[in-house]
């Protein structure tokens, strides 16, 4: 199965989920993007107060919580880009190309600021 075969996958079953439970009403583009953002939000509380989040500073049950926020975050994220219209896979490859372009590796490897500042 391809990555994108697995982004289809999960958009059916997120529509799926949905339909079973009449909840397509609820889940316009502004609805979905504030879920989004909540569930990055949940994600976040994990590595809150840590020094770095490395894996050596997550206990099992953080680490359970980071798994399934991040679940959340990939879930409402396929919803969105369901009710967008957006092809995933093919705006990653389209950002990775363009973040190529703006980010030249051998004038930015092992420099952390952002492309006006250099």
């Amino acid at each position: 199965m391809s990555r994108q075969d697995s982004l289809d996958q999960l958009r059916e079953l997120t529509r799926a989920f949905a339909a079973e439970r009449d909840w397509e009403q609820f889940h316009t583009p502004k609805n979905l993007a504030m879920a989004l953002s909540v569930e990055v939000a949940e994600l976040v509380e994990h590595f809150q107060w840590l020094p770095t989040g490395a894996l050596d500073e997550l206990d099992e049950r953080k680490r359970e919580g980071i798994r399934h926020e991040l679940a959340d975050v990939l879930l409402y994220l396929v919803q969105l880009a369901d009710k967008t219209g957006v092809d995933l896979r093919a705006a990653a490859l389209e950002k990775m190309a363009l973040n190529r372009a703006k980010y030249p590796a051998a004038q930015v490897k092992g420099d952390a600021r952002k492309y006006d500042e250099y």
